[in-house]
This record gives C-alpha cells, sequence and structure tokens, in this order.
C-alpha cells in the first residue's frame, strides 16, 4: 500500500514520501499564488482555488492568506466563505456542507502524530477525515481536530476546540467544545 493510501486510510504514514512532498509541494505553489494575487482580480483567485481543491461550489469566497497541505482532499459545497488565514491541514478528507462561513483564523486538523515519542520523533504522522454539515458557522480562532464530524446548522463559537463529534442545531463553546444551546429553527415553526 503506497504511503497516500496509507494517508487517506487513516493509517500511520511517511509524510516524507515522494508523491505526498510532490502533492504538497503543488498545494503551496497554488496556495502561494493564490495569496499574493491582487483583489482586483477576483476570477483568477476563483480559478486557483478550483485547481487546488478536490471539490467546490461556484459560490466560493476564501481571503488569504489561506494554507492547506494537498488542497485536494477538500471538498467544499456551495456558497462558502473563509475569512483571514484560515488553515486547512488535509491529509485526510476535509468535507464541508452548503452555506459554511469561516472566521478569521481558524484552523481544521486532520493530521495528527503518536503520542509516544519514537514514532513521533521518527516523522510517522496519520490523519482522520474532518465532516462539516451544512449551515455551520465556525467562530474566529477556533480549531476542529482530527476525526470530528460536526452535523447541519451547527455554530461554534470563537476560541471553542471541538475534540469531538456533535449533531445538528447547537452552539458549541469552549475547550474542550460542549453543547452550550440548542438551535430551533424560526423558519420551521
Amino acid at each position: 500500500m503506497s504511503e497516500k493510501l496509507k494517508m487517506l486510510a487513516g493509517k500511520p504514514y511517511n509524510p516524507f514520501d515522494k508523491e505526498l512532498l510532490k502533492l504538497r509541494v503543488n498545494a503551496r505553489k497554488l496556495t502561494e499564488a493564490f495569496n499574493t494575487t491582487s483583489i482586483s482580480k477576483l476570477s483568477n483567485r476563483k480559478k486557483l482555488l478550483k485547481q487546488l481543491f478536490g471539490r467546490a461550489g461556484e459560490n466560493l469566497f476564501i481571503e488569504p492568506n489561506f494554507q492547506c497541505d494537498y488542497g485536494v482532499n477538500i471538498h467544499l459545497g456551495e456558497n462558502f466563505y473563509a475569512n483571514y488565514n484560515c488553515v486547512i491541514l488535509d491529509a485526510a478528507e476535509v468535507k464541508i456542507g452548503d452555506n459554511c462561513f469561516i472566521g478569521p483564523q481558524v484552523g481544521i486538523y486532520t493530521s495528527s502524530h503518536p503520542i509516544e515519542p519514537s514514532p513521533r520523533n521518527q516523522g510517522v504522522q496519520f490523519a482522520k477525515a474532518i465532516n462539516i454539515g451544512d449551515n455551520c458557522w465556525i467562530g474566529g480562532h477556533a480549531s476542529i481536530l482530527p476525526g470530528v464530524s460536526i452535523g447541519h446548522n451547527v455554530v461554534i463559537a470563537a476560541g471553542a476546540v471541538v475534540t469531538k463529534s456533535f449533531s445538528d442545531n447547537v452552539v458549541l463553546a469552549g475547550n474542550p467544545a460542549r453543547i452550550v444551546k440548542h438551535i430551533k429553527d424560526v423558519e420551521t415553526e
């Protein structure tokens, strides 16, 4: 099994594998071009993001600076917005639904390292996919950790650290994040 397939399967892998290095360099080139493209050339920015991501809806807007590991493992729905300095470490798939908005300096991290020092010092990594449903709003400086799934209609408060999965229609806050409110959709009443 290739290191890329191990990575995508959530197994320990070597991030210094030549194929993975090549993919990361490609992502760095595309993000560098995106981050340095003028605000007056929005169509060029969008084209670069479409080349970078595995999938992205038509209504897509990301403020620079944006960083990711591979790009191809990121799948975005329609009507997506990310504010300044978003980081998505996409060694595993990151799927984000429709109508999602991300505040400044949010981190979405699929990558992790062993807790044991010996394999960690040898560079071993693993990754777990992250899924975020439709109609989510993630506040500034929030962090979403490996393997987390977030339901639909979820608000994640600024600074929250999401360490486990949560279902639909909730507001999350704190470190570790916990439910602080249930959301009742006024349109369905």
